[in-house]
């Protein structure tokens, strides 16, 4: 998975670096073919807009925009949003392959 960070009109620490790297990485256990994830954050007239671009390999990308005045709340709410979206997909995607005609057993008494 290729994660990268921009940050536009705002310092990066190291520190909210590593946590949304964190995040990004806890996206796995979605078991999605995640094959790039591009997060972007800057500085608008409302406060900080952080976008999260998570493309899927055979899926539509999932983007997610969240802006708030503060720059770690902007980046939980965001990470949360991705995580519901993706544990959405993931459930689509599970579901839709659970059953099929098949596989279902007929009992007759």
């Amino acid at each position: 998975m290729n994660v990268q960070i921009h940050a536009k009109d705002i310092t990066l620490h190291a520190n909210t670096r590593a946590h949304i790297e964190a995040a990004v990485a806890a996206f796995k256990k979605y078991s999605l073919d995640i094959t790039t994830v591009n997060v972007n954050l800057g500085k608008e007239k409302k406060g900080i807009l952080v976008e999260f671009d998570i493309h899927i390999a055979h899926a539509q990308p999932v983007v997610i925009n969240q802006a708030d005045d503060n720059l770690e709340s902007a980046i939980d709410l965001a990470i949360d949003r991705a995580s519901k979206a993706l544990r959405r997909l993931h459930d689509k995607v599970i579901s839709h392959h659970a059953t099929s005609l098949k596989d279902i057993e007929v009992v007759s008494e």
